[in-house]
């Protein structure tokens, strides 16, 4: 792989990493230290059920883009594995199309980010748009992620973004 591209791949590897062990422990922590007040308590947290429905989707992409990365986020291979020689012609078209799809996700979610800006959670009043932004970063990070795996998948050396043994 291309050192930029790997520079680029290590980066987004790094920050989704750091943000799905980060948002899983934080989640858990609060979760677990409010199940114990109500128990011993008969209380609760005001904030803790606000905080984990804000950091799920974050945990989410980030493990959506993590499985993009190690090929495993969609699996197609019944019919690529018939195909010969012209599978990486279809493996790159794929790929293409995924990586323009996602980038028409992004696009997409853009408007619904300016909109939730305005919306805050009830408690912590945090803006909608923490939420939608996880989406709309995690959509440009799964493009990036599948166009820099076109030179392998067209040398067929690596899994592609969708999961095709290549």
């Amino acid at each position: 792989m291309n050192p930029l591209f790997k520079a680029v791949d290590t980066v987004i590897g790094w920050w989704c990493h750091a943000v799905l062990y980060v948002t899983l422990s934080v989640v858990f922590v609060i979760l677990s230290v409010n199940v114990c007040l109500r128990y011993a308590a008969g209380t609760s947290l005001s904030w803790a059920s606000e905080l984990p429905e804000l950091m799920f989707p974050w945990m989410i992409m980030s493990g959506v883009v993590i499985a993009a990365q190690h090929g495993s986020h969609i699996a197609v291979v019944i019919l690529t594995q018939k195909l010969g020689a012209s599978r990486r012609w279809v493996l790159t078209a794929a790929s293409l199309v995924v990586a323009g799809l996602y980038l028409g996700l992004a696009w997409a979610a853009w408007p619904v980010f300016e909109i939730a800006a305005d919306e805050r959670t009830p408690i912590m009043q945090v803006p909608g748009s923490v939420s939608v932004g996880c989406l709309l970063l995690g959509f440009v990070m799964l493009a990036i992620v599948t166009l820099l795996r076109l030179p392998q998948v067209w040398r067929g050396e690596e899994h592609n973004e969708i999961g095709v043994d290549a």
